[in-house]
Parts: structure tokens; C-alpha cells; sequence
């Protein structure tokens, strides 16, 4: 009875995290030219019944810590299964590990560990990593190809993995469960002031959003019509020094005034009502962008 049970819970296990053919892209190549599309069609040639979806391709180039925070930001809304590959990759051809990270919540990621998986494994939980054999899941006749990896491993070994053509297993040897991080700033209340990091901006608006979330901000006990303190640093380099109106919608205030509010993913965030905070004030996000507030 007690092997019965077992072997259940290990089918609802393994099921849990099975592939479900979706495999979603995001890349810091753009669409100027053909590279995603190389990928899909790398992607479609493993499995015509592959469901392809883009996170994003407009990741600045070479920003790995943009990479991480996209990733973190969306992956939650997909289902379990879904494979997730991820190229911004400067030191593509050296020494960096090739991996698939598998997520506590049943998600794969397809990427280098150079960084990118810093947010999603804080925030997911790392399962199991596994270093992807380049000798079997690899793009055939691609030997030779050394700079565009995202092509010839990173799209065939999710492509494969998405379609069940290889099983988490097949990917290659396992790894430890570490992986490279970025440090960065998180969000701590101390002594009346709240510490946070600026990842990214809400970039269509000029929104700078903080990591300061809702739970950590009532610290404060500061309600919508309070005035908030404000300093934004630039590593040590003081950029801003304020007082904002917290507000719940950007309605309550003329056009063009400075507020700050909780944005979509209810993280603390500043704007100017149809304008941007970011031109305005030469603020900007990374994780070298800090934030201080307090009453």
C-alpha cells in the first residue's frame, strides 16, 4: 500500500513538471534582422506542434540584469511545463555554463548562467540544474559555429525539451543547485527608513519601478494622500532628492505632476501623470540603482 502511494506521488510529481509544449523566447537581438527568427525556425524544425510565444527581443544589448528581471516579471503567468529560453549572452563561445534551470514551480529555463537566472530562482525556487551536452543537444552540423548559440543550443535544446523529444534528464549532467547571481539591492525597513533597488523601468512611460513592495512599504504607515521622502542614488551618487504624493491612480493629480503609486506588479514606483520620470529626473534602473524612502 505504502509503494502504491509512493509511486503516485511520484507520477504527480513527474507530471507536474512534464513539458507542455510551449516555449517562449526572449533575447537582447532586436528585430532588425533575422536572428529570432533563425531561432523559431531552429525551434520549428524540432516540432511543428510547438507553441512559440515571445516574452521580449528588446532586451539592451548585453544586459544580462535586464534579462534576469523580464524573466522574473512574466514566467509566473505561464503554466507549469513551459520552457522558457533566454539569450543575452556576451561571453557566448567561453566558459560559461550552458543550463537548464528547473523551477520549483515546474518551469524550465534555457539560458547561459552568466546572471540571468539570479531573480527566478529567488523567486521560484531552483528544483534541479542540469548543463546541457552540446554534444547531443546541439543543432546539427553546427560544430563550427561558435557566437550564436542561441541558435544552435539554446533554441534546439528547449525546442526538445518543449516537444518531449528529450526528457529533463536527457538535457545533460546535473549540476549543484547555484547558480551565478548579480548582487543587488533588496528591499529592507530599518530603523524608520525603507532600502530598495530600482531593477527596471516601466520603459513605454518613463515609470522608474522600485522593488519596494506593498507588505514592506506599511512599514511606514503612509496612506494615498501622504507625502512620501524620497532620495534615488546611482551607486554612491546622489541623482534625486524629494517629497511625492502618494496617489492610487494618476487621475487624482494635474497633468505633468510628480507622484509616486504601486504599480502593476503592487511594487512601490514614480511618474510623472503623462510624462516620464525617468527623462525628467535622468533616472534610470540596474542593479546599481538604489532607493531610500521614508515618512
Amino acid at each position: 500500500m505504502k509503494l502504491r502511494l509512493l509511486l503516485f506521488l511520484c507520477a504527480v510529481t513527474f507530471n507536474s513538471f512534464s513539458q507542455n509544449n510551449v516555449l517562449v523566447f526572449q533575447s537582447d537581438f532586436g528585430l532588425k534582422d533575422g536572428a529570432v527568427s533563425a531561432m523559431k525556425g531552429v525551434a520549428m524544425g524540432v516540432s511543428t506542434d510547438l507553441k512559440v510565444f515571445d516574452l521580449t527581443h528588446e532586451i539592451p544589448a548585453y544586459n544580462i540584469w535586464e534579462a534576469a528581471y523580464r524573466l522574473s516579471q512574466t514566467a509566473q503567468y505561464y503554466p507549469t511545463g513551459t520552457v522558457f529560453v533566454s539569450v543575452c549572452d556576451p561571453g557566448v563561445g567561453t566558459a560559461r555554463h550552458s543550463v537548464v534551470l528547473l523551477t520549483k514551480s515546474g518551469h524550465y529555463f534555457v539560458t547561459p548562467d552568466n546572471g540571468t537566472l539570479t531573480l527566478i530562482a529567488e523567486q521560484l525556487g531552483i528544483q534541479e540544474i542540469r548543463e546541457i551536452d552540446e554534444v547531443k543537444n546541439r543543432r546539427q552540423d553546427s560544430n563550427e559555429s561558435y557566437t550564436f548559440h542561441g541558435r544552435d543550443v539554446y533554441a534546439y535544446t528547449g525546442a526538445r525539451l518543449a516537444s518531449k523529444t528529450i526528457t529533463f534528464d536527457q538535457v545533460g549532467p546535473k549540476l549543484p543547485n547555484e547558480v551565478v547571481k548579480i548582487e543587488y539591492q533588496k528591499p529592507v525597513f530599518e530603523k524608520g527608513i525603507i532600502k530598495g533597488g530600482i531593477p527596471i523601468l516601466d520603459i513605454q512611460y518613463g515609470n522608474v519601478w522600485t522593488n519596494i513592495d506593498k507588505k514592506t512599504f506599511a512599514n511606514l504607515d503612509l496612506k494615498a494622500g501622504d507625502l512620501v521622502k524620497i532620495q534615488i542614488f546611482d551607486g554612491t551618487k546622489k541623482v534625486y532628492d524629494g517629497k511625492l504624493k502618494l496617489v492610487h491612480t494618476f487621475g487624482e493629480v494635474k497633468i505633468g505632476t510628480d507622484v509616486c503609486y504601486f504599480n502593476s506588479l503592487l511594487n512601490f514606483s514614480l511618474a510623472v501623470n503623462q510624462g516620464s520620470f525617468s527623462e525628467k529626473y535622468k533616472v534610470y534602473s540596474g542593479a546599481n540603482w538604489n532607493i531610500v524612502i521614508s515618512k
